[in-house]
């Protein structure tokens, strides 16, 4: 509890018509450290508070024009976040309720004591200290999850889409490949709209089917062996906010019912519990799956999809808005240095380059693990270079593309070069391109899902060829996808 000395100095308006109460008003406020103005009507007080701020305004009820209940409405009207005190000599309800429907912070009854009005100020002031710190806490989460990365039409679009949906209560879908940012557009979603309740994430895929409805409901103490006490669950967790509920396709049909339940009736119970909990909370749901192809494959229920698909937001892939590249690099530059304490300044315009060319079927998300990595082992300069990306634990295929073609194979060469004895034994030839063909059928094989017809296509050679290579190589072959065709 704050007390008279432990407040920070304020700006403190008295508004009374009798001098004597301003006047001990004023002196027990500058005693401690505040600044004080006094006015002797409700006018003066209404102007005195448009022309400054203050943190504090005492407003007598009882004044010649304007009443200080007056006073306080027109103030919330225009806006004025000043916490007001309203005075009155009589302690009455009517007047204590009348004071707090107008938004008043607290009453005091005159006549008062100097100690009980020093620690009222310290209160207020503690209070707006702290509804300050929470509105800029609040700001830095706006920012910091702020979708200012992307000037493509198709990032354009998704903007125009969250300014419209984020102040409503309707539920979103939100649907994209795998690293597209869909918690990222949650989040936005949330600190853009008027929920003051908190931002609450689950992955239904990453919690056992069996754990999913205690961790989305809660449960009561003896629901199960191991509820040695009562927990509270998501929906409860995020009361006034947002619930995001990402990988929704992974939910068993089962629970999928009882969200159903909650989302029509606005209601649950707890695992093991009998009462009946309202909630006051906003779905936001994601999915990297084909939702409506699930409902079709029976997977997933078609009145549920309904319920969640009451507005779409569809994240593109990063091969798609492949011009917002350069931008999102300077964006996880500036984040990895603040979080690994670097000094980077950016990347070689080849490295860009390199960059731009990649397909990233791991989207945002492989970028920022493919900036963070380099950043790592970079072998020095604040500048990262081609090379460095070629050191970031990347997989050959993306190592390739971090390179030009010619130069990657030249490379990879010369490694051989350097360690294969066959260098020196005159089977040299033979040693480069097995090590060069092997690699090349795998991953022509997979490009064309296991389908050998399609493979010999691509490779400009005949099936029994590649047949007999296969056989050779020694490669293992999987079965072809739907619809691909003859395999094998």
């Amino acid at each position: 509890m704050p007390t008279p000395d432990d407040s920070l100095p304020g700006r403190i308006l008295v508004a009374d018509d009798e001098e004597s109460i301003r006047w001990v008003l004023e002196r027990a406020c500058v005693q401690h450290g505040h600044t004080v103005e006094s006015v002797g009507s409700g006018n003066d007080a209404l102007m005195a508070l448009r022309a400054r701020p203050f943190d504090v305004a005492f407003l007598d009820i009882r004044m010649p024009d304007l009443s200080g209940l007056d006073v306080l409405t027109t103030a919330r009207e225009e806006g004025i976040d000043t916490l007001f005190i309203v005075m009155t000599a009589q302690n009455t309800m009517a007047n204590a309720i009348e004071a707090t429907k107008r938004g008043a912070y607290d009453y005091l009854t005159k006549p008062f004591d100097l100690d009980q009005v020093a620690l009222l100020v310290a209160r207020a002031l503690d209070l707006r200290r702290l509804t300050r710190d929470l509105e800029r806490l609040r700001g830095e989460l706006k920012q910091r999850h702020e979708l200012v990365i992307g000037r493509t039409p198709a990032m354009q679009d998704v903007y125009k889409v969250i300014g419209r949906v984020a102040p409503t209560d309707a539920t979103v879908l939100i649907q994209g490949e795998t690293g597209t940012g869909k918690e990222l557009v949650a989040r936005t979603l949330h600190y853009h709209s008027d929920r003051r309740g908190p931002f609450v994430a689950l992955n239904c895929s990453a919690i056992p089917n069996e754990l999913l409805e205690s961790e989305l409901f809660g449960y009561e103490r003896g629901a199960f062996t191991g509820a040695v006490e009562r927990r509270i669950g998501k929906f409860e967790a995020a009361a006034g906010g947002t619930l995001f509920l990402d990988e929704i396709a992974d939910m068993p049909l089962a629970l999928q019912a009882k969200l159903l339940r909650v989302l029509q009736e606005r209601e649950f119970t707890r695992v093991g519990g009998r009462e009946a909990i309202r909630t006051d909370v906003r779905i936001v749901a994601a999915s990297n799956q084909d939702l409506e192809g699930a409902v079709r494959g029976g997977r997933f229920r078609e009145d549920l999809f309904f319920r969640l698909n009451v507005v779409r937001i569809i994240v593109p892939p990063l091969r798609e808005r492949r011009a917002d590249i350069p931008e999102l690099i300077e964006f996880f530059i500036d984040k990895v240095n603040r979080e690994l304490g670097t000094s980077i300044v950016g990347v070689t315009d080849d490295a860009r380059d390199a960059l731009m060319r990649h397909s990233w079927p791991g989207n945002v998300r492989e970028l920022e693990n493919t900036l963070l990595r380099a950043a790592v082992l970079a072998r020095g300069g604040r500048t990262l270079v081609r090379e460095d990306f070629t050191l970031a634990g990347h997989t050959q295929a993306v190592a390739a593309e971090a390179l030009p073609l010619d130069e990657a194979v030249r490379r990879r060469l010369a490694d051989l070069l350097a360690d294969d004895p066959a260098a020196t034994t005159g089977k040299l030839y033979d040693a480069l391109i097995n090590a060069v063909e092997r690699p090349l059928i795998e991953v022509v094989l997979d490009r064309a899902g296991g389908n050998q017809v399609k493979a010999a296509d691509m490779l400009g050679i005949n099936r029994n060829t590649l047949r007999k290579k296969i056989t050779t190589l020694g490669i293992a072959l999987r079965r072809p996808g739907p619809g691909a065709g003859g395999g094998r």
